[in-house]
């Protein structure tokens, strides 16, 4: 069963691997760099400090930064604990694949899927009553995400799974900030 999971892997990335073009790549290069993002970062900032009193601005802030990082060491911590070769580096395969980016750590879980989830679905949990348009900041991760298919990096269960623990992760905090952080807010106010 297992063995086929990862057959089906292989399969369906050299699948999406193989629809890109040479027209497209610069596209994807740009998106799937961190930097490219910085104005939507910016935008989540004022968002957050322009609907919101500047303590529970700072507050929500505080949370997505600290989301950010628990994130990152958890994906970092998860690639070095399960060691999943990237495609890129997979002999099995990369042969057959379109490359443009070569990483030499592991693969498993994408840790631009499982970041841009969570940092999206948080700032958007944090914003719904306030910016109605808010769900349209989902298309960051979906393009983040499909650049690492697209650039041959990462396996689809990769994004998959770290889109899914992006988002477990956002609930989490969500729930965490409900609980205790934004009752002392509402009480605290002079």
């Amino acid at each position: 069963m297992f063995e086929q999971l990862i057959q089906w892997d292989k399969a369906v990335l050299l699948y999406l691997n193989g629809l890109g073009s040479e027209a497209f790549d610069p596209f994807w290069l740009i998106t799937t760099k961190i930097s490219s993002w910085i104005p939507l970062f910016i935008l989540f900032g004022i968002l957050l400090m322009t609907q919101f009193p500047r303590r529970i601005a700072l507050s929500r802030f505080g949370f997505v930064v600290i989301l950010s990082i628990f994130i990152t060491w958890l994906a970092r911590m998860t690639k070095i604990w399960t060691e999943r070769i990237r495609p890129c580096n997979d002999e099995t395969i990369n042969s057959a694949m379109r490359i443009l980016k070569t990483p030499s750590d592991y693969s498993f879980f994408s840790g631009h899927a499982s970041s841009s989830f969570a940092i999206t679905l948080l700032v958007v949990l944090f914003l719904k009553e306030k910016v109605k348009w808010a769900p349209l900041f989902f298309v960051w991760p979906l393009l983040f995400s499909y650049s690492r298919l697209y650039l041959g990096v990462h396996f689809p269960l990769d994004v998959i799974v770290g889109g899914l623990v992006g988002v477990v992760s956002a609930v989490i905090f969500y729930q965490v900030y409900l609980r205790f952080i934004a009752p002392y807010l509402a009480s605290d106010r002079p």
